[in-house]
């Protein structure tokens, strides 16, 4: 049988990305960083992680 995850500790992960994703756009607001740049930085950040995780050997 597979190791599941509690529920509590999943709850609490969900909480805790959803206020690091509003602290992070409240920090770049408030630093006067537009928000198309802050999407343009994160969808940049999104595309490296997402390649540097692919195995390229087709």
């Amino acid at each position: 049988m597979e190791d599941i995850m509690p529920l509590p500790h999943f709850l609490i992960m969900i909480l805790a990305v959803i206020l690091t994703g509003g602290l992070t756009i409240w920090a770049a607001s408030a630093a006067g960083v537009p928000l198309f740049a802050l999407g343009l930085l994160v969808l940049l950040a999104a595309a490296i992680a997402h390649l540097s995780t692919h195995d390229h050997r087709s």
